[in-house]
């Protein structure tokens, strides 16, 4: 069985299919191939949520915070450059061999080690943590990684431990283009900000872990004006 169809078999894929994506366009205004998976897995699934957690970025996403073309990429590279050249945190690899192509809702980054560079099939995935010095790498593709990790083969130390709570699944958000007009504006809030919010408004929470929807919504709509 291939990756892309033990995943869809564990978390069905939406019914109506995403927008077809130009990936000649795509890879030549990144300036790289991107691995065949990837764009199985995209043209599958489209922008959405695995399991309420990890969200992984869209070419032309729907804001500027999950798009794979737009300029979060970059802006992570540079801040792990910086802490690759102070020695802030044991980043394991080159940075300029790490390239971001999702997040989670805790504040981990997925990431290609793109190397070797000219091979993208061959591209290994490495997870960071939130507010730590963790890193976690997976000997395999990203739809690999999903897979693992969403059927429990896989326990990645940065996630909590209730991911898999619930049956795997996946949700689809709204296929928008993102433009700078439409971009969100403020930045992702770190979940520790969220935590402190609820616990000062009688939420119990976690130190760690996923913040329930409950949480998130309640703080989303208090902070909103």
């Amino acid at each position: 069985m291939t990756a892309i169809a033990a995943l869809t078999q564990l978390c069905p894929p939406p019914q109506n299919p995403p927008p077809a994506i130009d990936w000649n366009g795509v890879e030549a205004g990144l300036g790289m191939r991107l691995p065949e998976d990837y764009k199985q897995l995209a043209a599958t699934y489209g922008p959405g949520a695995f399991s309420g957690y990890i969200h992984i970025y869209q070419p032309h996403g729907a804001t500027e915070w999950v798009d794979l073309t737009g300029p979060m990429p970059a802006r992570i590279r540079v801040q792990l450059q910086t802490d690759y050249d102070r020695g802030t945190h044991p980043v394991p690899y080159d940075p300029q061999h790490l390239f971001a192509i999702g997040g989670t809702d805790n504040g981990e980054y997925l990431f290609w080690i793109t190397d070797p560079q000219g091979a993208p099939d061959a591209w290994r995935i490495a997870v960071n943590e939130a507010r730590g010095p963790r890193w976690f790498t997976f000997d395999g593709t990203l739809t690999e990684f999903l897979t693992s990790v969403l059927s429990g083969e896989t326990a990645v130390p940065q996630f909590p431990k209730d991911l898999l709570e619930q049956a795997a699944s996946f949700a689809p958000s709204q296929p928008t283009l993102w433009t700078p007009a439409q971009a969100p504006t403020r930045p992702p809030v770190d979940s520790n900000t969220i935590r402190e919010w609820a616990r000062a408004n009688g939420y119990e929470v976690a130190d760690r872990g996923r913040i329930t929807a409950e949480v998130r919504e309640a703080w989303e709509q208090a902070t909103s004006s």
